[in-house]
């Protein structure tokens, strides 16, 4: 009798383990095996919606192509979509639904700093891989974050350390006036230029404003006074435009060189500052590869007619940022095609942390590493006319590295 209970036991056993071990199997949230559910999200309203609402469309579009090609390992990427309006509360309540409600395999949004670095704490306790978009986002990328990747574009370090050492290298400046924010924007990316100064023994003479200055004549007047080489503006577009505009009134005529983030729309900066004399002496920094239009970025823009045509056609798309979106779509396919066949959330921060590939749109390699979630850390100058870009040959990069301060 017991020997014939034996098998019937063992079966009941088998099958009792079976059932506590099926949850082990199972697929990670937003995987099948046939799709990978992306959560994409960034401003698709409000008024800063410039900021992002091409940029995902940019990435919707290498995702569909990459879907047109067969997907990644047998798996198509399911986007689902959320606005985050560059506000802080909606990020987070984007990100919460995306997580919680729509269970993704992993995040890739953001398009504002401040908005991004809302998110870090509760996408660092969910555990979720999360790419941002084009967010620099610094306050979310240092300390590095197991699962936090972004400055796709640049960030605000990388960025005040390449107009350093552009203004050293091509403009041969031996003494550099950097007027900044008076904020955490302003503190990131003056901790790189501060750096980059002396590393390469040059004198840094800083003014910093607040955002919302009205009058720039005092920095101003305290820079030629110390008579600077070089004007370095790494604040936002509408005091970057009063600072051309006074140094012009002012006779100021050494070179003065924008940070990226100090250009929303080129024309409407001729416009602001009124005068074409203003621009005699003046660069663009851009983190592109090449200016806009240009042959080497073609083919975003002729993929970008492709797949919007109803926007194409209209004189104010695609917007500036647009291209910003491809990189990050591509780091999320090549750490997906790298983490393999069985996927989980692990084996993708893994394969994302190991990424070093061209891009082919930014100015540098996207570079990832063990201590490091700052993609992307050159920039290309540009000579603005007031009318005209002309690139000037090269890219040049910054050597800021976190330290763990």
């Amino acid at each position: 009798m017991l020997t014939r209970r034996t098998p019937l036991r063992a079966a009941a056993v088998a099958a009792l383990l079976s059932m506590f071990a099926a949850p082990a199997l199972a697929q990670e949230p937003g995987l099948t095996p046939t799709s990978i559910k992306i959560g994409l999200f960034g401003p698709l309203s409000g008024p800063s919606m410039s900021y992002g609402f091409d940029v995902m469309n940019a990435a919707r579009m290498y995702y569909d192509k990459i879907n047109a090609e067969g997907g990644i390992h047998g798996r198509k990427i399911e986007l689902s979509v959320q606005d985050d309006r560059c506000n802080a509360n909606d990020l987070v309540a984007a990100v919460k639904k995306l997580v919680e409600q729509d269970q993704v395999f992993l995040l890739n949004g953001a398009s504002c700093s401040a908005a991004a670095v809302a998110g870090k704490d509760y996408v660092v306790r969910s555990g979720v891989p999360w790419l941002m978009l084009n967010a620099s986002a610094d306050g979310a990328l240092y300390p590095p974050q197991p699962n936090i990747f972004g400055a796709f574009s640049i960030s605000q370090r990388a960025m005040g350390g390449s107009i350093v050492e552009f203004a050293v290298k091509q403009l041969n400046a031996k003494k550099i006036g950097y007027i900044n924010h008076d904020d955490a924007y302003g503190a990131w990316n003056l901790e790189a230029a501060q750096f980059q100064a002396k590393d390469n023994k040059v004198d840094l003479v800083v003014e910093s404003v607040n955002p919302n200055i009205s009058d720039v004549t005092a920095p101003l007047l305290k820079l030629r006074a110390a008579n600077v080489d070089v004007l370095l503006i790494a604040t936002y577009a509408r005091p970057a435009q009063l600072i051309l505009k006074k140094a012009y009134e002012l006779g100021f005529t050494k070179p003065q060189v924008l940070a990226v983030n100090a250009i929303a729309n080129v024309q409407q900066l001729s416009e602001n500052v009124g005068s074409k004399d203003a621009f005699k002496n003046v660069y663009i920094q851009e983190v592109l590869a090449d200016k806009p239009g240009s042959e080497k970025l073609k083919w975003v823009y002729d993929m970008y007619k492709t797949s919007y045509p109803d926007l194409a056609s209209k004189p104010d798309h695609p917007q500036v940022y647009m291209p910003y979106g491809i990189p990050s779509a591509m780091a999320v396919v090549k750490a997906l095609q790298d983490a393999g066949p069985d996927l989980t959330r692990a084996k993708f921060i893994e394969a994302a942390k190991k990424l070093n590939f061209d891009s082919g749109v930014m100015a540098g390699p996207i570079a990832f590493g063990e201590n490091e979630r700052a993609a992307q850390k050159a920039s290309i100058f540009l000579k603005f006319d007031g009318a005209e870009m002309t690139r000037v040959p090269g890219a040049f990069a910054s050597r800021w590295t976190y330290q763990g301060q």
